[in-house]
C-alpha cells in the first residue's frame, strides 16, 4: 500500500486523516466528549451512564463514519488551504450528523434531544479537534524541532573527527587512492549531516551514506569491525526518514565494537513486510566492557522524527541481552514516486 510522503509534518495544511494516530486521536476525542456530556447531563453515575447509552446511538456511527469519509477524502482535503479545509470538514460533519439524526428517528423513534443541539455540539467539537490537531501539527514541525535535529547533527562525535583524518593521513603515503577515498566519504557523510534534512530520501541512498561512515571507521578498526548485510528482502523504492540508520551505526560502532579487543559483527537486517518496513541492528554489547556509558539522544532524537513523519504507526524499540544490542525499526513502507532514484541501490 503506497504511503504519501512526509505524512505528518506541518505544512499549514489540514493532517493526513489517513493516519492510524489521527484516526485514533479523533475518536478518542469524541467519545470524551459523548462522556463529559453525559455526565453533566446525568444526575448521578447511572444516570450518567443512561446519557452516554442513549447517545452513543447516534455518536458511534458518527465518529466511524467520519474517520472512514475524512480518510477517503484526505488526499483532497490536504490540498485545499486551510481554512477552507476547516470549512469543507465542518459541512461534512454536519451533514452526517443530519443524515444520521433522521435515520436514527425512523430505526429506533424520536431523539431525546433536538436536531439544533447534536449540530451545535458536533461543530464545537469538530473545531476543537482540528485546533488541536493543528496545534499539534505546528508543535512537531520540523521549523520548531530544527534545533533539536540540528543538536543530533552536529552531535558527531569529536573523536570520529579526530581519528578519521588521522587514519587518511598514514594512508596518504601507503595508499593515496584509498586516502582519497576515505576524504571524500567524510566529506560527503559531514554535508549530509549539516543538510537540511526534513523530507523523506531514498532508503538506498541512507544505506549508502551507512557505507560510507562505515567504510571510514574500518579504517581505524580493520579486523575488529565486521558488517553483515542482510537485505534480500529489502525494497529499493522505499523511502524513510533521512539520518535514521547512521546514528544508530554510530552507537553500534561506539559502544559495540570499540571496547573490545576481539572482532565484533554488527548486523543490518532490512526487509518489507506488507505495508511496514522493518530494520534491525544488532551488535555485539557487554556492560561491563563499554567504557563510554550509556547515550541515548540518537534513539530519542529518532523516535522523535519518526512521531514527526508517521504519527502512532511508526515505533523504535531496543532490547538488550547477555551479549549483544537490538535497535528495531518498524515504520511505513513508503514507495518512491520517482523509481529512478531508487534504481541505484546495491545488495551485499
Amino acid at each position: 500500500m503506497a504511503r504519501s510522503i512526509n505524512q505528518n509534518a506541518y505544512s499549514g495544511a489540514l493532517p493526513n486523516f489517513r493516519n492510524l494516530g489521527i484516526m485514533l486521536r479523533i475518536l478518542l476525542f469524541g467519545n470524551a466528549v459523548a462522556v463529559a456530556a453525559a455526565v453533566l447531563k446525568g444526575p448521578d453515575l447511572v444516570g450518567a451512564w443512561r446519557e452516554f447509552v442513549e447517545s452513543a446511538a447516534l455518536v458511534q456511527p458518527l465518529l466511524v463514519l467520519s474517520v472512514v469519509a475524512l480518510a477517503a477524502l484526505s488526499g483532497v482535503l490536504r490540498l485545499l488551504p486551510y481554512w477552507l479545509g476547516v470549512v469543507a470538514v465542518l459541512a461534512l460533519e454536519l451533514v452526517l450528523t443530519t443524515a444520521l439524526y433522521f435515520e436514527g428517528r425512523t430505526l429506533l423513534g424520536p431523539s431525546p434531544a433536538p436536531l439544533e443541539r447534536y449540530l451545535l455540539i458536533v461543530a464545537l467539537t469538530t473545531l476543537a479537534i482540528l485546533a488541536y490537531l493543528d496545534l499539534r501539527g505546528r508543535a512537531l514541525s520540523p521549523a520548531l524541532s530544527e534545533a533539536r535535529l540540528q543538536a543530533l547533527q552536529a552531535r558527531i562525535r569529536p573523536h570520529f573527527l579526530f581519528n578519521s583524518i588521522n587514519a587518511a593521513l598514514l594512508l596518504i603515503r601507503q595508499d593515496p587512492r584509498r586516502a582519497e577515498i576515505a576524504l571524500e566519504d567524510m566529506a560527503e557523510l559531514f554535508r549530509v549531516l549539516m543538510a537540511d534534512n526534513r523530507e523523506l530520501t531514498p532508503l538506498t541512498r541512507e544505506l549508502e551514506l551507512c557505507r560510507q561512515y562505515l567504510g571510514i571507521e574500518q579504517l581505524r578498526l580493520g579486523a575488529r569491525l565486521r558488517v553483515e548485510w542482510r537485505l534480500d528482502a529489502m525494497p529499493n523504492d522505499a523511502l524513510v526518514p533521512p539520518l535514521v540508520l547512521q546514528p544508530l551505526l554510530e552507537n553500534a560502532v561506539y559502544h559495540g565494537i570499540e571496547p573490545r579487543i576481539e572482532p565484533g559483527t554488527i548486523v543490518i537486517h532490512i526487509a518489507a513486510v506488507r505495508d511496514q518496513l522493518q530494520a534491525v541492528l544488532r551488535n555485539p554489547y557487554r556492560p561491563e566492557a563499554d567504557r563510554h556509558g550509556g547515550n541515548r539522544m540518537a534513539l530519542a532524537n529518532i523516535r522523535e522524527r519518526l512521531a514527526l513523519h508517521f504519527d502512532a504507526e511508526a515505533s523504535l524499540s531496543t532490547r538488550a541481552e547477555a551479549d549483544s544490542y537490538e535497535v528495531r525499526i518498524v515504520m511505513p513502507y513508503v514507495r518512491n514516486p520517482e523509481p529512478r532514484a531508487a534504481a541505484g541501490g546495491s545488495r551485499e
